[in-house]
């Protein structure tokens, strides 16, 4: 097991420690060699990485039917996939191409909220296990294990790597402007600094032009060598620059956007105004299947070493729902999940992610807060089949919830969790539904808005 994992529990505590005792321990963390931060698999997937690219078609397809075939076979040990797989008639020791997935059933998120404990592998005890919960962006959070020293290894691997397609290099400082929580108050801290990573925190709730400057002094003091951001948030803090005339005296050698989609004209205005290359890239807390710009196209390329990637029907403006099946978390495989995610495909390569727009909640104050920022990868949101904002009125929410058979009532602590990411200049109600508000084509939707843009 990697140390990252094992001191994963901690996370939070060391979050809400003063700041002098974060940076101490944290510069005693980042002065580790990577190989025991995070184990011995990171340097596994950093070569593959790596390598991948220069790989022919011949070997991609090799490595993919190899490990599908690990992941049906750990899946099929699972009281759930058992099931299912018997169910479908297909048996995954007979499998031999890539076409033979196409047997196997469907998998969606309503199962793995339903079902979560009989989908895991019994060979490995609850000491290989890492709990973890999605955002909850279409629909509700969903909770999940990942494969402790295998799965965050990979991911930082592979991020890393498609990272440096723009000038990253491991240990660069990063300010990041995405969703951690600086403060609880609408007129609290900004910032932290995380030495652990040699990374500037700053707060996406926060960002309005009357604060804007309080931005600007803490990253010309930090000086980071990549934004790592939100696209909304680069946007608005570009805007904000623009508008007020304030500077940042140092220069970017790239901005990093993920989480939320990002159009073509605000990539361009992005490298314009900030003098550097976006990078873009498509991935989800399940990390089962990953995407992102190359060096020489903005276009999303799956990596076919990450995970296997489907593509539903195309609906009836041409997207198509991104299907994937994970390698290497042998503790909870997921075998052709339905993400949620659509896409516009050409050729298995994605130009456009639909959804995952920047939608707001807006404060009393007049805050916006972006809601790729309040996902909640928490677990007081088990038992919910459904999760939706509502809000007429600035500064008012209703969080409407849809219970499944098996949820336990624990509503003050998914409040106290809202507030603390929402701020004191929101009201915010709780309201049980039997069926959150959906789009003509049956799709969730986060939020419902009736205020004026």
């Amino acid at each position: 097991m990697s140390l990252e994992d094992a001191l994963y529990p901690l996370l939070k505590f060391y979050e809400a420690a003063p700041q002098p005792v974060k940076s101490l321990a944290g510069r005693a963390y980042r002065a580790l060699p990577p190989s025991l931060r995070y184990g011995p698999s990171y340097t596994r997937f950093q070569n593959e990485a790596r390598e991948v690219e220069t790989w022919d078609a011949e070997a991609i397809q090799r490595y993919q039917i190899k490990a599908l075939c690990e992941s049906l076979m750990a899946a099929a040990k699972a009281p759930f996939y058992e099931e299912r797989f018997a169910a479908s008639g297909v048996d995954p020791s007979k499998f031999e191409s890539l076409e033979q997935l196409a047997d196997y059933p469907l998998l969606t998120k309503q199962d793995v909220i339903l079902q979560r404990e009989q989908m895991v592998n019994p060979e490995f005890d609850a000491k290989q296990r890492l709990y973890i919960t999605t955002g909850g962006s279409s629909g509700v959070p969903v909770g999940f294990y990942l494969h402790k020293g295998v799965s965050r290894p990979k991911e930082q691997a592979y991020l890393e790597a498609q990272w440096s397609r723009r000038g990253y290099r491991t240990g660069d400082r990063v300010a990041v402007i995405r969703g951690s929580v600086t403060s609880s108050k609408a007129g609290g801290a900004i910032s932290y600094y995380d030495a652990t990573r040699n990374w500037l925190i700053l707060s996406s709730y926060h960002l309005t032009l009357e604060r804007l400057p309080e931005y600007v002094a803490a990253l010309n003091r930090f000086r980071p060598q990549h934004l790592h951001a939100y696209p909304s948030a680069a946007m608005m803090l570009a805007r904000g620059l623009e508008q007020t005339g304030l500077k940042l005296d140092f220069k970017l050698t790239s901005l990093l956007c993920g989480s939320e989609k990002i159009t073509a004209e605000s990539q361009q205005y992005l490298e314009h105004f900030f003098k550097a290359p976006v990078f873009h890239w498509y991935g989800h807390s399940e990390r089962v299947v990953l995407a992102a710009q190359t060096r020489t196209s903005n276009h999303l390329h799956f990596w076919p070493t990450y995970g296997f990637v489907e593509f539903g029907n195309p609906d009836a403006e041409g997207n198509q729902e991104i299907i994937g099946t994970s390698f290497h978390n042998h503790v909870m495989p997921l075998i052709r999940y339905r993400t949620g995610d659509y896409a516009k495909i050409t050729d298995g390569v994605a130009s456009e992610i639909v959804g995952r727009d920047y939608e707001y909640l807006v404060s009393a104050s007049g805050r916006r807060i972006s809601l790729t920022a309040i996902n909640m990868h928490d677990r007081i949101f088990d038992g919910l089949l459904a999760v939706q904002f509502f809000q007429a009125q600035a500064g008012v929410v209703e969080c409407r919830y849809q219970p499944g058979p098996q949820w336990q009532s624990n509503l003050e602590a998914i409040k106290r969790g809202l507030l603390q990411k929402l701020g004191d200049d929101f009201t915010l109600t709780l309201q049980q539904v039997s069926e959150v508000e959906k789009t003509s084509a049956g799709k969730h939707k986060w939020l419902v808005t009736h205020l004026k843009s």
